[in-house]
């Protein structure tokens, strides 16, 4: 009985862990509480906030549309991604090194767990949103980091104009 006990909860706990793995977010959406932490790139922000929604699609031919994306320092995006593939797809924003460390590491572990508020994992013919802050001015990036997509170039630029200056 003690056996058959053990091997239950070893189960469940198999099946619990497998549930929080990397690109198994249904329809991109978090599961936990959104982390404020400030990034090079922006922060996480509210919905309440939102000036502006971009609507974006992926696809098999590792792409986004749109690939170039331009906004304002202290404005908050709200990114709808549809993904128009039959394979899983995500979006990550960060800077290059930064996407470049993290795709080194899905290649390695490809069923790594992380839930962040710049990614969102889109299952076949769903779609998934972002919100976030960008409260620096710069040049950022965003991809999809599943192995062998990132390398195929599915890869995007975000531009931030310093707050106060004309597009």
């Amino acid at each position: 009985m003690k056996t058959m006990l053990f091997m239950l909860i070893a189960a469940l706990s198999v099946t619990s862990v497998a549930a929080l793995a990397h690109g198994d977010e249904k329809d991109g959406a978090k599961k936990t509480t959104v982390k404020k932490e400030q990034k090079a790139w922006g922060i996480a922000g509210d919905a309440g906030a939102v000036k502006r929604t971009i609507t974006m699609t992926m696809t098999d031919n590792m792409r986004f549309t749109p690939d170039k994306i331009d906004v304002k320092e202290g404005d908050t995006i709200k990114f709808v991604m549809k993904n128009d593939g039959k394979l899983l797809h995500e979006m990550v924003i960060g800077t290059k090194p930064v996407l470049d460390e993290h795709a080194a590491l899905m290649v390695k572990f490809p069923g790594m767990e992380h839930d962040e508020p710049y990614m969102a994992h889109i299952a076949p013919g769903k779609t998934g949103a972002i919100i976030w802050t960008f409260n620096r001015a710069g040049n950022f990036d965003f991809a999809c980091l599943i192995a062998g997509h990132y390398q195929a170039g599915m890869v995007g630029k975000i531009t931030v104009a310093k707050a106060g200056t004309k597009s």
